[in-house]
C-alpha cells in the first residue's frame, strides 16, 4: 500500500515531519543495502510503501531512542547526578542495570505503539508547517507556540499521570516506574511501554490540534527527552525565583518517594490547581544551599 505524501494529497507543500530526512537517509544508506536489497521483488518492501516506511521509522525510533537515551543519561550520570544518593538505603541493588534493562526493552515497543502518530505526521495529517512564513503569525506565533506547547502538554500529562496512579492503572501499567524510589538518570525512560506511550501522547496530540513549525517540533521533541532525563538526575538546583514554578528533579524525586504529589511534567501549576503540590524540601532533607 502506497499512501500519497502530503504534497501529492493536497497539491501543495505542507509541513511534513522533519524526521523524514533522518528516515530517508537511514532507509537509503542503511536499510536498503542491509535489508531491503535481499527482497527486491517483495511488494511490501518497495520504496514509498506504507509497510516499508513503517519498518524504517521503527528502526530509526528504536535505535535513535536507544542512542539518545543512553548517551544523554550517561552524560547526566557522569557530570550532573548527585552520586551521594547512591548511599541511600532505598536505592535497589543493581538499580542502574535494572533501569537500563527496562528502558532498552520498552523503547522499541513504545515505537510500535506510537507508530500511527509518526506515520500520520509523515503523511501530512498533522498541522505541521515548513517555513515560518507559512503561518500568518510569523515569528511571534513561532515563539508563542513554544509556550503553548509546553503549557498544553504539561496540563495533559498532569491528568494522564494522575490517572496512572489510580489503583488498576498503577498496578498494571505505572508501577514499574516507581520501583526506583531514588531514581538515577537511567530511570528517565524506564517505563512500562504503555505508560511511556500514554505520557508521550500529548506531544503528538498537540500537532494534530494546533499548527506548529516542524523544525520547532523536532527541537521540542528532543527537549522533552532531555527534560525527562533532567528530572531524574538528582540535581535539585533551580533558581530561587523559579523553585515553586518549575517541576524540577527535587519535585519529581518527591513524587517517586510519596506517589501522591507532584504529577506535573514541566511546571507546578496543575499540581497547585489539583491540590497535589508538595514542597520537596522536607521530604528530601536536602540543605537549602543545594539550590542556586
Amino acid at each position: 500500500l502506497r499512501l500519497q505524501s502530503a504534497r501529492e494529497r493536497r497539491g501543495r507543500c505542507v509541513g511534513v515531519w522533519q524526521m523524514d530526512v533522518v528516515v530517508a537517509a537511514w532507509d537509503e544508506h542503511i536499510l536498503q543495502p542491509v535489508l531491503y536489497s535481499h527482497f527486491p521483488n517483495n511488494e511490501w518492501l518497495q520504496p514509498g510503501t506504507l509497510s516499508r516506511m513503517t519498518i524504517s521509522y521503527w528502526w530509526v525510533l528504536s535505535l535513535g531512542g536507544w542512542l539518545m537515551y543512553f548517551s544523554f543519561a550517561t552524560l547526566s550520570y557522569l557530570l550532573i547526578y548527585d552520586k551521594t544518593q547512591e548511599q541511600d538505603k532505598r536505592i535497589l541493588k543493581y538499580q542502574k542495570t535494572k533501569e537500563l534493562a527496562v528502558s532498552l526493552t520498552s523503547i522499541p515497543i513504545m515505537a510500535v505503539i506510537s507508530m500511527p502518530f509518526f506515520l500520520g505526521e509523515h503523511y501530512g495529517y498533522a498541522r505541521l508547517y515548513d517555513n515560518v512564513d507559512d503561518h500568518w503569525g510569523g515569528w511571534p506565533f513561532l515563539v508563542l507556540s513554544t509556550f503553548t506547547f509546553l503549557l498544553f502538554t504539561d496540563m495533559a500529562i498532569y491528568w494522564i499521570h494522575r490517572m496512572l496512579h489510580y489503583k488498576w492503572f498503577y498496578a498494571h501499567i505505572h508501577k514499574p516506574h516507581h520501583w526506583w524510589k531514588i531514581p538515577t538518570p537511567y530511570a528517565s525512560h524506564a517505563f512500562h511501554p504503555v505508560d511511556g506511550f500514554l505520557q508521550s501522547l500529548p506531544y503528538h496530540m498537540y500537532v494534530y490540534l494546533f499548527p506548529l513549525n516542524k523544525y520547532l517540533y523536532l527541537g521540542l521533541f528532543l527537549f522533552v527527552n532531555f527534560w525527562t532525563i533532567s528530572i531524574h538526575d538528582g540535581d535539585y538546583r533551580v533558581p530561587g525565583i523559579l523553585s515553586h514554578i518549575i517541576n524540577g528533579a527535587a519535585h519529581h524525586t518527591a513524587h517517586h518517594l510519596t506517589f501522591t504529589c507532584n504529577y506535573g511534567q514541566f511546571f507546578t501549576l496543575w499540581d497547585k490547581i489539583g491540590g497535589s503540590y508538595r514542597t520537596p524540601d522536607d521530604l528530601l532533607r536536602k540543605p537549602s544551599h543545594k539550590r542556586a
